[in-house]
């Protein structure tokens, strides 16, 4: 290795909510010698990321935020955009973890080099070497794009709402909405009022229930600021609320008839048009795909300026959209609420022993040991990987546990004066058998649907089929049994 070579213990690539939380954790530990890659030119992932109109969180805010660090002055029941962001940014600041962070640094490789017992990382800002690599990069990150005939021929403006074109102006435009995901559930009720007509394609419909967003008081936020066990409070009843979902993921898909009938309550009381709700009626169980939150979905959508297709789209013209039954519609602009693509790109840039990549593992099945490590990938770990997200907790909840596992393997090598660590192969096999067989009946694969919770094939693409608390108690400490680690 040569000796001009920059080396740092520990490079932690993303600075969202796990990067942050792991500098500080590590810091906590008495782990200082650490490094923050970020692509962009500010912290906060994919908070930073997504600007689009009515950007919000799906998980109250008093949920979705770290433990240690309560927030009473939340505005909302559930966190906008530029107040989350402004919640991690103070956070990093007041645990002095900035000054670690290295903007517009992003990494383009990482490999393992075996005889060195290293890895060896390459950003756009220059080369070093590590001790360890994570990766807390998110399952949020890439723009997902739809495969239409024409689309490049297409003259109007056009782009994904991850890439929201703030400068384009939509007042009184003909614009054709793509998708029905989770983001275009939040940015259509925002653009409805101004656009002059509003065309969603819509492939499936998502199921929608109430959100009962609301104002937080001010006589709350003092309340929560001089009893701060009101705020654990809140937060223990979240916990509950949201793990309860877990009753219809992989306990008994009977469980959904109460959240179904939710529901379809909500569509009948706020949809006067009837053969609009038959169009906006799902056709497969909730929680086969991600169930979605809102008050004001629904009601944009029985508006005179918006139309809702179900028809498919055949082809992109020009200046419009044609349908498979023929019909071509104006439009002036396209937005894609397509979602985001299962794998991240950052999977393809991180390569193993024997040359081989994440990506590459990933394309024969989900892989990982208890979302946290991977066979053959010494001196790595990171958050939520594969089964190491619930479908039915807050991703906040879940990272705080990978968070504690990692810092926790560090601090055992530490005592040990070890060098090396990776997850034996049975054990990963073992993890992974438990997954599957634990996911066979699940609403996730039997539900009537295909979504970004399965592979292609039909298998569970990485959700963890078991309850949350089950999975902290897994990953409170350490489990070097189930690791080579040496000098």
């Amino acid at each position: 290795m040569a000796t001009d070579t920059e080396h740092r213990h520990i490079a932690i690539v993303g600075a969202g909510f796990a990067g942050i939380g792991l500098a500080i954790k590590f810091r906590e530990a008495g782990f200082d010698d650490l490094v923050i890659l970020e692509r962009a030119d500010d912290l906060g992932g994919t908070w930073q990321a997504n600007t689009y109109p009515g950007c919000a969180c799906d998980v109250p805010s008093h949920l979705y935020s770290y433990s240690f660090a309560p927030n009473p002055e939340w505005s909302r029941t559930y966190g906008r955009q530029e107040e989350i962001l402004e919640y991690i940014r103070s956070v990093a600041v007041t645990h002095d973890v900035v000054r670690h962070i290295r903007y517009s640094a992003e990494m383009l490789d990482a490999r393992w080099d075996d005889a060195e017992s290293l890895w060896r990382v390459s950003t756009v800002t220059g080369d070093f070497t590590a001790d360890f690599v994570i990766s807390a990069t998110g399952v949020f990150s890439e723009a997902k794009y739809p495969s239409l005939r024409g689309l490049e021929t297409f003259q109007g403006k056009a782009f994904h709402s991850l890439h929201w074109d703030h400068e384009h102006d939509l007042t009184g435009e003909r614009v054709a909405v793509i998708g029905t995901g989770a983001s275009a559930v939040q940015f259509v009720p925002e653009i409805q009022p101004k656009v002059g007509a509003l065309t969603l394609f819509q492939r499936s419909a998502p199921w929608i229930v109430p959100r009962m967003d609301r104002r937080t008081l001010g006589l709350e936020r003092q309340l929560l600021r001089r009893v701060p066990l009101a705020g654990k409070a809140i937060r223990g009843s979240f916990y509950t609320l949201i793990e309860g979902f877990g009753l219809i993921g992989f306990v008994d898909k009977r469980f959904r008839h109460p959240y179904e009938l939710l529901g379809k309550w909500q569509l009948r009381r706020q949809v006067r048009d009837p053969h609009l709700r038959k169009a906006l009626t799902p056709d497969y169980m909730i929680g086969c795909k991600r169930a979605i939150f809102s008050d004001t979905y629904l009601p944009a959508l029985d508006r005179d300026n918006v139309e809702v297709v179900t028809d498919g789209i055949a082809e992109v013209r020009a200046h419009s959209v044609v349908t498979r039954g023929g019909v071509e519609i104006p439009v002036d602009t396209i937005i894609y609420g397509t979602g985001f693509e299962p794998v991240s790109e950052a999977f393809g840039r991180f390569t193993g022993r024997g040359g081989v990549t994440i990506a590459e593992l990933y394309e024969k099945r989900p892989q990982s040991y208890l979302g946290s490590a991977l066979s053959g990938f010494p001196n790595f770990f990171f958050t939520l990987g594969p089964f190491g997200a619930a479908g039915n907790q807050s991703a906040i909840y879940m990272i705080e546990s990978q968070i504690a596992y990692i810092v926790d393997a560090l601090k055992t090598m530490r005592a040990e004066g070890a060098r090396r660590v990776e997850v034996r192969p049975e054990a990963q096999e073992a993890f992974l058998d438990e997954m599957q067989e634990r996911s066979r009946s699940t609403v996730w694969l039997t539900g009537g649907c295909h979504s970004y919770y399965q592979t292609p094939d039909g298998h569970n693409a990485g959700l963890y089929p078991n309850w949350s608390f089950e999975y902290r108690s897994r990953t409170s400490r350490f489990d070097a049994s189930s690791y080579e680690v040496s000098a």
